[in-house]
């Protein structure tokens, strides 16, 4: 049908999204010649429905009900992702020392540098970084400044989903998908932490928009843009962030209107679009001779390629992760926890991710049966490949990974998950007449109110009324979407509806409140409430039980005295002393990995003396405790080692060049790390407390480098 007249706004025929063409009215006045008669009132404006169609974008036609919706969506998710956000103080000080340093150099900024001096950057790529540097520069550097772009990424992230479902489905969609990513308990943390994560996932959200107008249009700017967004995601995350190629390109090939040599010529761009959004940052730092950039963390040869595809790529798969905690091949699964398809279910990850998990599986599996037959450039089922593969794709990694995978990794599932139960509802929910629609609708329920008795089960102690309530809830909701439309009363359809929304939002939405009430910190933050035998495995097996806030216990703290609640046995016959150990002044006691040092005034009065002249006012191994230092002080501090003390860097003879040029005044020992027997930072420690006295000083042994005892300079 040819359409003419102006583009009307997106409306609905049953609660099916539909394009409106307006047709102008026909002319009024008297013909040419003809003296003009009093005007007669213009005749209202006709409208022509084309059903099914694109949901146009105009007001008028939307329900009266939506932006207000939508405004009150955003609202609450910034009060619960800003609300006491500063409580968690410097999250994860790693990060946060890196934002620090980017304020300070512009080096250190496009490196994405640990410290000012640009000694070894972070582990990963820096573009999640910029964000807080950014902040900090014009706020200054505190916990607001690093944490609150985090927060505004997740209210965007909610934002765009919302976008991206409602041009397809309808308002009600779309509500539905952002409100399931703001209140799982994954995403209320991570958007209120520094890790990498936060602008990951809005970046692949911000593509999965453009993937869905290019599917719609056909058109090589939106696919282009898509390549765009993902390989900007490579560089918060790096490679992560391609676990969504293969549903966005097969959504793209299935779906989109042309011939297919077009389509695959397009998604060709899009490739070269991914891979130059990428590489422009690769290709700097690889063609940046290494004697003037800093070392690159994560890696064991000071390359990107090594970093990239070992220490954050396939050895996250297969375990080989040279450098990483414990380090080396393996050769038995499980390292890191368990594995396998139930995983995202487990003690350790269940509770983060898997509340409506079973949900979104049901719906985009009803998704694809209900359009299999449908033409190839259904939207319905476009939808559930763009959305449903970037589900079980990145869902099968996390699962079957036997390198470290974290638990707010699952961070990355919550958009998907959250398009899938928007969609899939509101599709059944307009074929209700249909007794599979309702058997589905009315599944979904059930199985969510039944898993989500189990993850509070885990919990006893933790509002133990929820579970049965939930549970009966959902049996009564069940029960009313089964019940055919017809013969029915309508308020009784809708109040099973109803009812089933809050049964499913129940549990996760009181994880998440209790999520954004409790300060977070630490590496390895969790979700939720404490949950018996989860937390960090430990490389021969077993569980060390961190609290919310990651290491040590209930917000993340240590344990009393500064003990930390388990030990790890190393290869040079030490041990980690705890990963959130923390000795007098915090230091000199038990070595941190996972959690910052936090010295005392009396030991930041004597790193911050005289360090404006020197290139580091001290240096340290392992970065966490180096961060520690370098936030209190605001003085770069030399991380040996890097993240886990075991990248080679500096090596001992290179310690000894920058020493004898006078660059460090400190080194602060004492400091117990994952580095093996003989590694560089155990010889840099060795050398120094041979060489130079040592002192005390709020708890920690220190060295002056500059000192003229040094024998060995």
């Amino acid at each position: 049908m040819r359409r003419t007249g102006l583009r009307g706004a997106g409306a609905s025929v049953a609660g099916v999204p539909v394009d409106v063409d307006v047709l102008p009215p026909p002319p009024v006045g008297p013909p040419a010649g003809v003296a003009e008669a009093p005007r007669a009132p213009a005749p209202p404006v006709a409208t022509r429905w084309r059903v099914p169609g694109r949901l146009l974008r105009g007001r008028s036609q939307e329900p009266a009900w939506s932006r207000p919706a939508v405004v009150g969506l955003l609202l609450g998710t910034a009060v619960l992702y800003l609300w006491g956000l500063g409580a968690s103080g410097w999250a994860n000080a790693y990060y946060s020392a890196a934002a620090q340093a980017a304020t300070q150099s512009w080096k250190a900024f496009l490196f994405g540098s640990f410290d000012s001096g640009n000694a070894i950057t972070v582990d990963k790529s820096p573009l999640f970084l910029w964000a807080m540097g950014l902040s900090a520069r014009i706020f200054g550097v505190n916990a607001w400044a690093i944490l609150v772009p985090q927060a505004l990424e997740g209210v965007a992230t909610v934002g765009v989903l919302y976008l991206a479902v409602r041009r397809w489905f309808g308002p009600a969609a779309g509500l539905m998908a952002g409100a399931v990513v703001a209140i799982t308990p994954v995403a209320a943390l991570m958007f209120r932490f520094n890790n990498p994560d936060a602008a990951l996932v809005l970046l692949l959200t911000l593509g999965a928009y453009a993937a869905v107008r290019a599917i719609e249009a056909g058109g090589t700017r939106w696919v282009v843009l898509t390549g765009v967004c993902v390989g900007l995601g490579f560089l918060a995350k790096m490679l992560q962030a391609f676990l969504v190629v293969p549903g966005f390109g097969l959504a793209f090939l299935v779906a989109a209107p042309g011939p297919l040599r077009v389509r695959v010529r397009q998604l060709a761009l899009a490739g070269a679009a991914l891979v130059a959004s990428a590489g422009w940052w690769v290709a700097l730092v690889t063609l940046w001779p290494a004697s003037s950039r800093p070392y690159i963390g994560g890696s064991q040869d000071n390359s990107l390629a090594n970093l990239i595809f070992g220490y954050n790529g396939f050895g996250r798969l297969t375990g080989n992760e040279a450098g990483s905690v414990g380090g080396g091949p393996v050769n038995t699964a499980g390292r890191w926890g368990a594995t396998g398809l139930t995983r995202m279910f487990n003690d350790l990850f269940g509770g983060q991710i898997s509340w409506l998990l079973p949900a979104a599986l049901i719906l985009g599996a009803a998704l694809l049966v209900s359009t299999w037959r449908a033409p190839r450039t259904d939207r319905t089922r476009a939808a559930a490949l763009v959305w449903g593969g970037w589900l079980v794709v990145t869902g099968l990694a996390l699962s079957l990974g036997q390198g470290i995978i974290h638990e707010y990794y699952t961070v990355a599932l919550a958009p998907p998950m959250g398009a899938l139960i928007g969609i899939g509802a509101v599709h059944l929910w307009h074929r209700r007449e249909l007794l599979a629609a309702r058997a589905a609708l009315a599944g979904a329920v059930a199985v969510t109110a039944w898993w989500a008795s189990v993850l509070l089960s885990r919990t006893p102690d933790w509002h133990p009324a929820l579970a049965p309530l939930v549970v009966a809830g959902g049996l009564a909701a069940a029960i009313g979407l089964l019940l055919p439309p017809a013969g029915h009363p309508w308020p009784l359809t809708t109040a099973a509806a109803v009812l089933g929304l809050v049964v499913a939002v129940a549990g996760p939405a009181a994880s998440s409140w209790a999520t954004a009430a409790t300060p977070h910190s630490g590496a390895i933050p969790l979700a939720g409430p404490t949950v018996a035998g989860a937390g960090f495995r430990l490389p021969g097996g077993g569980a060390a039980p961190f609290g919310p806030g990651g290491a040590g216990g209930p917000g993340g703290q240590a344990s009393p005295g500064g003990q930390a609640p388990f030990s790890l046995p190393f290869p040079n016959g030490g041990g980690a002393g705890g990963f959130a150990g923390r000795g007098p002044g915090g230091a000199g006691g038990l070595g941190t990995i996972l959690r910052a040092s936090e010295p005392d005034a009396d030991l930041v009065a004597t790193l911050a003396d005289g360090a404006e002249g020197y290139r580091w006012a001290a240096a340290t191994i392992s970065a966490n405790r180096a961060a520690g230092y370098q936030l209190a002080t605001g003085d770069p501090v030399m991380a040996i080692g890097g993240f886990n003390g075991t990248d080679p860097s500096p090596t001992l003879a290179e310690f000894q060049r920058y020493v004898a040029a006078g660059d460090i005044h400190w080194f602060i020992g004492e400091a117990r790390t994952f580095g093996r027997a003989g590694s560089d930072g155990s010889d840099v420690s060795r050398w120094v407390a041979e060489n130079f006295p040592a002192r005390t000083v709020g708890g920690a042994t220190v060295y002056d480098l500059t000192s003229t005892a040094g024998g060995g300079v």
